[in-house]
């Protein structure tokens, strides 16, 4: 089978499947680049790839740049293609299978007390001295994510109606295309059932939009604004160890979570991860303090002896 058609196959399958729009534009971009060097070395058909041109694609770049996750990424997406051509019986085995991943150097970047003090305490200010709106939205966004978790694309599809406020739970439209129901603690509903209150005054109850964070036109907030937000906070808050992003109001609630004692399986499923493996990844790397663990949760500290 050709490459190129063979590569239109899958994309179409992916978006019959129903992946996000972002998953999608990541296997098109990869793929296209795997084409391209595939069709650079005269391979154009699928069977005639082979473990050798797969670890070739892979360093070619590599010595453009390419990082370990990145390049990690290019391989799981190409493993992913060339599992399909198994589905779809053109191939019998995946060359890529027997490919190992590239070693990270993984660094999680997670906000320390002071750093969401810092942020929220400028918004406070600026709530008290200028009642701009756009303190109450930003106060509320980073609350909303250092107290869920949840993903800035699920944050901004966000709609009053997806907030239980009466049994602290929230339906989260996720990165897998449903709905998901996570609970939330009391002061997040406290803090949302104020923002409303607040929105409801600035545009009329009658005018409120149905999602929850909108710009001060009432039009929904998109991640791209919610970006442009944090990197201006970026600049006035100026920290020199941690970077200010959605991703990292993220990990900084997988991280307290797990180091609270909170399973992994309860981290997977406030997170929902698709795979728990994602979650066990973070819980080596944020649970293995094995002394202070012990000092917690050692049985003798319950028993009297």
């Amino acid at each position: 089978m050709l490459l190129k058609f063979a590569v239109q196959d899958f994309l179409d399958d992916r978006e019959f499947k129903n992946l996000s729009p972002t998953t999608i534009s990541s296997y098109k971009e990869i793929l296209k680049q795997f084409q391209s060097f595939c069709n650079d070395n005269e391979i154009v058909n699928v069977q005639d790839i082979t473990p050798n041109v797969i670890k070739k694609f892979l360093l070619h770049y590599q010595k453009k740049g390419n990082n370990a996750t990145t390049t990690n990424s290019k391989l799981q997406r190409v493993k992913a293609f060339l599992n399909y051509m198994i589905e779809i019986e053109v191939i019998e085995k995946n060359p890529a299978i027997k490919i190992q991943r590239a070693k990270e150097d993984i660094k999680i970047e997670v906000f320390s007390d002071y750093h969401i003090k810092q942020m929220l305490n400028y918004y406070k200010r600026i709530k008290q001295r200028e009642k701009a709106f756009y303190a109450y939205r930003d106060y509320s966004i980073i609350v909303c994510l250092i107290s869920s978790g949840i993903r800035l694309s699920e944050m901004c599809n966000l709609r009053w109606t997806d907030i239980d406020f009466k049994n602290n739970s929230m339906s989260i439209y996720g990165k897998s295309r449903t709905y998901e129901t996570i609970p939330i603690t009391g002061k997040l509903v406290k803090e949302l059932s104020a923002y409303k209150v607040y929105c409801e005054q600035f545009f009329g109850i009658e005018n409120l939009n149905d999602y929850v964070f909108t710009n001060r036109y009432n039009k929904k907030l998109t991640p791209n604004a919610v970006q442009n937000v944090f990197k201006r906070l970026a600049k006035i808050m100026n920290f020199r160890d941690v970077r200010l992003s959605s991703h990292t109001f993220r990990h900084t609630f997988c991280q307290r979570c797990i180091q609270s004692g909170m399973s992994t399986f309860a981290v997977q499923r406030l997170l929902r991860h698709s795979s728990i493996s994602v979650t066990e990844r973070y819980a080596a790397m944020w649970g293995n303090d094995l002394k202070e663990q012990n000092d917690r949760f050692n049985p003798l500290n319950t028993l009297e002896i």
